[in-house]
């Protein structure tokens, strides 16, 4: 703490009475950080002894003390302890201090806790400098122009959604193995706290190592859009791919064993998106959905999931749908017509296959990907092989490749066969193709 932080100076002073208002006129007898001032509710926020988190200033999260009613009730200290070491301090505002030491009103602080995905708390003492130093960053955000109060929001709920996730997914996957006592007759207690010591400062430096290179992937995207409309409203390929079955096998499987069948999946899923070129935009258990620029790498992403998944017999059948137009893209999540038709010929694709909408064949064949019809194909193969014998034998040895009739057969990548046309609900009828591999 500096000299010239508020909450370094002071203590923090008794809460004024209901009828008492503070100069930004928001009463002492509010509720906390879950206060009126937003109606959204974000994910996670509760700890292990009802306790609800406020985030850090520098992007981790920070605990927001006791459960939604703010009753007090007798803690674990080991709780307690991990809780100082991870947010690197002590718990000493209640929210209503922590919004007066910020500058801010309460009603900003409420929506800027709530969006973040923290639980209300009523008025315990729960929160810590780095919930105030949070607080005052955003607001200084918006006080300086740099964002707007609702960007400043979005980019608390952004923020706090996937880091909510990311954080269950450590605790439940990755802790919990690595905590078991390696001794008998040590408990879970006793190895927590030692192996957080030597693993948060390798997790937060690897943490904000990967967001600085996400966030230079996605800023080079943004400046390659053609205009300001596309950065928002951009036109691209987009699929799911589903596992055929899946809810049978939830009642065949034990759940260890349909755990490890989803996070298989998953990862080979991610891996083959992201190695291929495209982006894995989120994961549904049994279902995939992921974007690409353009509908050649998604063409071959939707072909490799299905040929990866049919040579690994521990995976039941896969399908995979993608359509190809105009999508509005919100906290990194993908939205409009064109997901829900890919969602809509997921369901409808056979097995171990990929089917594409008219608008993603369309793309596919501008782009020298497939041609318009195998027949047409084979012609022009024909025709190119015929003249490049002719020509070969009718030129000089010295006759350079550009000359007529020495050009080579056009190489096509994909394999286009349409479909029958059927309705689909809600996206009238449509008429999918089957993708495959040319060769």
């Amino acid at each position: 703490m500096t000299a010239d932080d508020p909450g370094a100076t002071r203590d923090p002073s008794p809460e004024p009475k209901p009828e008492e208002r503070t100069a930004d006129g928001q009463g002492a007898g509010e509720r906390g950080a879950g206060g009126e001032g937003s109606s959204s509710q974000g994910s996670g926020g509760q700890g292990p002894s009802g306790q609800g988190s406020a985030g850090q200033g520098s992007g981790s999260q920070g605990s927001a003390g006791q459960g939604a009613g703010g009753d007090s009730h007798e803690e674990d200290p080991l709780t307690i302890r991990l809780e100082g070491l991870i947010l690197g301090a002590e718990r000493r505002y209640t929210p209503f201090q922590a919004a007066r030491s910020a500058g801010v009103s309460m009603e900003l602080a409420s929506r800027f806790w709530r969006a973040m995905g923290f639980a209300d708390i009523g008025q315990a003492k729960a929160l810590t400098e780095a919930d105030v130093l949070a607080l005052r960053r955003l607001a200084g955000l918006v006080e300086a122009g740099l964002l707007s109060e609702p960007m400043a929001v979005q980019v608390a709920r952004s923020t706090g959604q996937t880091t909510a996730r990311l954080a269950e997914w450590q605790i439940d996957s990755f802790l919990a193995g690595l905590t078991e006592p390696p001794e008998p007759g040590m408990t879970r207690t006793e190895v927590t706290y030692p192996l957080m010591e030597l693993l948060l400062p390798e997790l937060e430096e690897f943490l904000v190592y990967v967001w600085r290179r996400q966030l230079a992937a996605a800023t080079g995207r943004v400046v390659q859009a053609g205009d300001d409309e596309e950065m928002v409203d951009r036109r691209l390929a987009v699929g799911f791919a589903d596992l055929v079955g899946f809810t049978r096998l939830t009642r065949r499987l034990e759940e260890e064993e349909l755990g490890e069948l989803v996070e298989a999946f998953e990862t080979t899923a991610a891996d083959l998106v992201a190695a291929h070129g495209g982006r894995l935009i989120k994961t549904l258990g049994d279902e995939v959905l992921y974007a690409a620029d353009d509908a050649g790498v998604a063409s071959e992403i939707g072909l490799r999931l299905i040929e990866t998944m049919t040579n690994d017999e521990t995976m039941p059948e896969l399908r995979v749908g993608m359509a190809f137009g105009t999508v509005t893209t919100r906290m990194g999540d993908v939205f409009g017509t064109t997901v829900n038709l890919a969602s809509r010929l997921t369901s409808i694709a056979p097995k171990d296959a990929v089917l594409v909408d008219g608008a993603f064949a369309e793309e596919l064949m501008r782009s020298g990907d497939a041609p318009e019809s195998e027949a047409e194909a084979a012609a022009a193969e024909k025709a190119a092989a015929a003249g490049s014998v002719s020509g070969e034998e009718g030129a000089a040895p010295d006759s350079g490749s550009g000359e007529a009739g020495t050009e080579p057969p056009p190489s096509y990548r994909f394999a286009l066969q349409p479909m029958w046309q059927r309705p689909v609900r809600g996206l009238g009828v449509v008429e999918p193709w089957l993708l495959g591999r040319r060769n």
